[in-house]
């Protein structure tokens, strides 16, 4: 049996993290140092939520705040996966909890066409940041050929409703979408009956 007690923690501490801060940028970087904490070890995360689709990635919802404040996902990556170039539109951070990623940053330009930027790559424990008009167009693959990769995305919002883009790197073009989830069940953080402290 998974114990998802530091999921549980880290909900909680997130969610208290609205209590004692008024400004997105202070609670992305105190919830930061909670998420590295979170991926710091690889214990925790239910097995249902590490399973990598044959055809694209998934994107399993861990956590909503009932007002919507932010969402936790799993974002699991089968060899070879990748994301086209996309935005979010509201903050987020990611934290690798298992293989590697590459992530690839672009720039719009004021005709609407992107520039491809650096490549970097997030090995597990570490923790990236997004913000609106600041980094918020990019690309993310697997970066491991024959192994699964998983990333703990954490949003300022319930991302599988915010209406988003994809963009045609070459022209600029976009084309709005809202991602959902690829699983309509969460994992039950409340349930302390089978916890090893109970």
């Amino acid at each position: 049996m998974t114990n998802i007690e530091p999921l549980r923690e880290f909900v909680s501490g997130f969610t208290r993290l609205f209590e004692t801060h008024s400004d997105a940028a202070s609670i992305q970087k105190a919830g930061a140092e909670l998420l590295k904490t979170l991926v710091s070890r690889d214990d925790w995360l239910p097995e249902t939520y590490t399973r990598p689709h044959p055809e694209r990635y998934s994107q399993y919802l861990l956590h909503c705040d009932p007002l919507e404040r932010f969402s936790v996902v799993s974002f699991v990556w089968g060899p070879g996966q990748k994301t086209p170039l996309h935005d979010h539109r509201v903050w987020g951070l990611i934290g690798m909890l298992r293989g590697k990623e590459s992530e690839t940053q672009f720039t719009r330009k004021d005709d609407g066409r992107f520039e491809k930027g650096e490549t970097d790559f997030l090995e597990p424990g570490e923790v990236a940041f997004l913000a609106p008009g600041v980094n918020d167009y990019h690309l993310v693959a697997n970066a491991l050929p024959d192994q699964t990769s998983i990333s703990i995305h954490v949003y300022g919002a319930n991302i599988g409703g915010v209406s988003r883009a994809v963009y045609d790197e070459a022209n600029g073009t976009e084309k709005t979408f809202i991602s959902g989830y690829s699983s309509e069940d969460v994992p039950n953080l409340w349930d302390r009956s089978r916890s090893k402290a109970a």
